[in-house]
């Protein structure tokens, strides 16, 4: 499923226009992007929490040549699926 078709089914299981649906996908995305700079978690609970991991400088090696390189340290976004969400795929 990608962005347009999860508007496409928001928009059918609430009555909503797609229009309306796609404001409202596009607001819950930025609520938790905005929040995620901030250093914030996100728990929805029953479904899972978005969180931000630290990763630390490490060196690597280039897969061409085989060279040392710095790989310099960043945030990664992180998602932990719920119990809720779990036993529904389950």
């Amino acid at each position: 499923m990608n962005k347009q078709e999860l508007i496409g089914t928001v928009a059918e299981a609430t009555g909503m226009t797609k229009n309306d649906a796609s404001k409202a996908v596009e607001a819950v995305f930025d609520s938790i992007t905005t929040q995620l700079k901030k250093g914030d978690e996100v728990r929805l609970v029953g479904f899972g929490t978005f969180s931000v991991t630290k990763r630390k400088a490490s060196t690597g090696r280039n897969p061409r040549t085989g060279e040392p390189m710095k790989i310099s340290a960043s945030s990664q976004p992180k998602f932990k699926p719920g119990k809720g969400l779990k036993d529904a795929v389950n």
